[in-house]
């Protein structure tokens, strides 16, 4: 069947293809994690494969044959093997941007239909954003499984039980985040101080503190009587974002919570991201999906495009969560 106007497929897939760089940038603009993952080089495209995998080493007593010895003592060189890997899902995002017959013939024009579709997709786009940047913040069992694992799956509010990346928790203890609770508005900087402790080694340390809407109020309250410094990195992208120094760490404090965040109010996220990588596949961030789709009975045609990948982590245990 032909088209009102014939150049429109063509149009709106070059907009989107043109538009998937600029979509892949603004997804780390968007979220203050995703932000640090990019300056760190922690955005890791992958090429394919049924799952991520993403290598660890752990520590198993059981195979450890570092140790000390005098002269001519046999050695233990018993096969160890303290590397692995994880493995995460891919978990896939769409959204659509729809144009009926009516509308063609109205916006016949290149530059009418460029300019219609500007909006649209400014619209479509804004949605697959917060929707990715939601589901950060959640532990991937959402929409029957399918959304991606998020903190709420890498820092578990539960650490010694579950499992995460195809390794199970009440098995394996280097698999657990840290966990510390108690936090309440008079106690928030010593309990900040108690949880950044837990996730030092030697120089590894938190560096990015994201905190719900209650937390934020917390510590926002308990600096008050004394000067507050902005985070120029964060700050300066437009994130509500504070420091704090304590247990050894200086870390930036940013605001996940706001509105229509996923956060929970009273959880603060105590992040090292050294050990944090968001994988998206490399043929499938922000792209159109397949060709063109016109509806069998409607006058109407459809562009999907989308993204693929999942939130990943190398490391459980330099990762914390206080709450309440």
């Amino acid at each position: 069947m032909a088209f009102a106007n014939s150049a429109i497929t063509d149009i709106i897939a070059t907009t989107i293809q043109s538009r998937s760089g600029e979509l892949a940038d603004n997804l780390t603009q968007n979220n203050a994690i995703l932000q640090r993952l990019q300056q760190k080089g922690n955005v890791r495209p992958f090429s394919g494969g049924n799952v991520i995998l993403e290598e660890i080493m752990y520590e198993d007593s059981t195979t450890n044959n570092a140790n000390s010895y005098s002269g001519y003592e046999v050695l233990n060189i018993a096969p160890d093997s303290p590397i692995s890997a994880a493995q995460f899902k891919i978990a896939q995002y769409a959204d659509s941007v729809t144009m009926s017959g009516l509308e063609m013939l109205q916006n016949s024009s290149k530059e009418a239909i460029i300019d219609l579709l500007d909006g649209r997709m400014q619209v479509s786009e804004a949605r697959l954003l917060n929707r990715i940047s939601g589901d950060l913040y959640l532990d991937g069992t959402g929409n029957g499984g399918k959304n991606l694992d998020g903190l709420g799956a890498a820092v578990a509010v539960s650490p010694t039980s579950g499992t995460y990346g195809g390794i199970n928790r009440a098995t394996w203890t280097f698999w657990r985040n840290q966990i510390t609770t108690g936090a309440t508005s008079s106690t928030i900087l010593a309990k900040m101080t108690e949880a950044a402790i837990k996730q030092i080694r030697g120089t590894d340390k938190a560096d990015l503190i994201v905190a719900g809407n209650t937390m934020y109020q917390y510590y926002v309250g308990a600096l008050q009587s004394i000067q507050r410094i902005a985070a120029e990195e964060s700050g300066a992208a437009g994130f509500a974002s504070l420091k704090f120094y304590g247990g050894g760490t200086s870390a930036d404090v940013v605001l996940g919570g706001g509105y229509g965040s996923q956060e929970t109010a009273t959880y603060m996220y105590m992040l090292n991201t050294n050990y944090i990588f968001l994988r998206p596949h490399k043929e499938r961030n922000f792209v159109p999906i397949g060709g063109e789709r016109q509806s069998i009975n409607q006058d109407a045609i459809v562009k999907l495009y989308g993204w693929a990948g999942n939130l990943t982590a190398s490391n459980s245990f330099l990762q914390g969560l206080l709450t309440t």
